[in-house]
């Protein structure tokens, strides 16, 4: 039976996933709330602390008790719970690195208990891809690794942690976000791997968050020719109903990566990217990273509106999103009914981040442990996206405090001196990378000092792609706990 015309905003709203301004829920979110809206996401801007973000979600469930609230956290450099001072956890290229899938799920356990005591009930979170291109310029230390097994075998932990802890997962960016060097939120990447490779590699995650009983998927703005020669995944009914839904059997919430994003909102426009999206079986839009206020939450509703009247949005596909929608909230209503919301605080993933630190030494009778104050190089190389611009990151600090009377300096490509480490004078020189074998300018300025200072620490904080110096020191990831890992280890000494 087909509802009358009057109940399409209702509907409309129900599949929308929009972001807001402030610490506090804004009225028209209030508002929406009541009027149909079936969630929202929260970024860094809405996030103090756990306490406040709990009082948050509290306002919103006063207004609808059900409503699914999400963040975007993976617990590695991608974080918005700590984007304030950076993960207390290692992320996935640290727990990847350690291979231990017990302790994967020990961290995302870890984490989902936070976010439910928070009030969160849906994290976009595993990434699930893997990081087969080492040029990759957004995914990086945010995949578990280049191995299609590791990589699945992890994801399935990590699935089972965070849903063990209270919240739905979500594994993304399907059907595979790894092997390309263009990111998605500038442009539109294209994966040209043949059917074989794609089940191989790219799927083999995917199958394994379906097995692991994964309640919701994120499209990738990809495009991958092998399965749809002219659509994006958020946009290709092959992909999204053939594929995911009919091959690999999932039956949960598929939600779209945001839809401001450029790859598809340069190409069909920020409202039609969404209207197709729900025509090819996407069931939640994902908005508000960059756009996050009611105009453009209005102008998505009324774009599905318009488009459910005009017949290119069968009314049954937006009713079909809607119960979905549905059916994960009750599945988070009943989460949160049947565990407690208290959490013990832990150090599953410090331990995580000292158990993911590797270091090759070529000279280490010379330079470790260091004993004395160091000098501190940290080469800053251009922001990925995805990861908050707010969130720190560095030795600096954790060494510091190890090592009281070291300071820090940090270079961006411009403003890097001829020789980085001339001022070190006699102290030890630790000089902090991030994905070196990426960074012609980076590579060149290590070069200079570890020339000039052949005792040299380097420490990598991102793929160690390239490994160089007397010392060279990996966490495979940038957060607060690899840094202070990675500081127990230059000088022997335990936090």
């Amino acid at each position: 039976m087909t509802a009358p015309v009057g109940h399409l905003p209702a509907l409309a709203a129900a599949v929308l996933q929009p972001g807001f301004v402030g610490t506090t829920p804004p009225p028209w979110v209030c508002r929406w709330l009541g009027e149909g809206l079936g969630s929202v996401v929260l970024f860094a801007r809405n996030v103090v602390d756990t306490e406040q973000v709990a009082t948050l979600t509290a306002t919103l469930r006063a207004e609808r008790p059900d409503v699914i609230v999400a963040i975007d956290e993976e617990a590695g450099d991608v974080t918005r719970i700590e984007s304030g001072r950076g993960s207390s956890r290692p992320g996935n290229f640290a727990l990847g690195a350690v291979d231990d899938p017990a302790l994967t799920e020990a961290v995302a356990r870890d984490l989902g208990a936070e976010l439910a005591a928070a009030g969160v009930t849906l994290d976009y979170a595993p990434d699930a891809d893997v990081n087969s291109n080492p040029a990759n310029p957004v995914i990086g230390v945010r995949s578990f690794g280049a191995d299609p097994d590791l990589v699945a075998r992890h994801t399935a932990a990590w699935v089972r942690g965070l849903q063990a802890g209270g919240v739905a997962a979500c594994a993304k960016h399907f059907p595979g976000h790894g092997d390309t060097r263009v990111d998605s939120h500038h442009d539109l990447p294209r994966i040209t791997a043949d059917r074989d490779r794609l089940d191989a590699c790219e799927l083999a995650p995917f199958r394994a968050a379906v097995a692991a009983g994964v309640q919701a998927v994120m499209t990738g703005h990809l495009l991958v020719p092998a399965l749809d020669p002219h659509l994006p995944a958020t946009l290709s009914q092959r992909i999204l109903g053939g594929l995911l839904r009919d091959e690999l059997g999932f039956s949960g919430v598929v939600v779209t990566d945001a839809v401001e994003m450029r790859a598809v909102a340069d190409r069909y426009g920020f409202a039609q990217a969404a209207v197709r999206a729900l025509a090819a079986g996407a069931d939640a839009i994902c908005i508000g990273g960059e756009r996050a206020g009611e105009q453009d939450a209005r102008e998505l509703r009324d774009a599905i509106v318009a488009a459910v009247i005009s017949g290119e949005l069968p009314e049954e596909r937006l009713a079909e999103a809607a119960k979905r929608i549905g059916q994960l909230a009750a599945w988070t209503v009943a989460t949160r009914t049947a565990r407690s919301t208290a959490r013990d605080a832990t150090d599953v993933g410090l331990v995580a981040a000292r158990r993911a630190v590797r270091v090759t030494t070529a000279r280490p009778e010379t330079v470790l442990p260091l004993t004395r104050p160091a000098y501190v190089v940290e080469f800053e190389p251009p922001r990925n996206i995805a990861i908050g611009a707010e969130t720190p990151w560095g030795l600096g600090e954790p060494l510091g405090e190890l090592l009281p009377g070291t300071s820090t300096v940090r270079y961006a490509e411009p403003d890097v001196p001829a020789d980085p480490g001339a001022a070190a004078g006699d102290r030890p020189l630790v000089l902090v990378v991030r994905d070196l074998h990426r960074h012609a300018w980076m590579r060149a300025a290590v070069r200079r000092a570890v020339a000039a200072r052949p005792d040299a620490v380097v420490v990598e904080l991102g793929v160690p792609e390239l490994v160089t110096g007397a010392v060279h020191v990996a966490t495979h990831g940038a957060t607060r706990a690899s840094g202070w890992a990675a500081a127990e280890a230059l000088t022997g000494r335990v936090r």
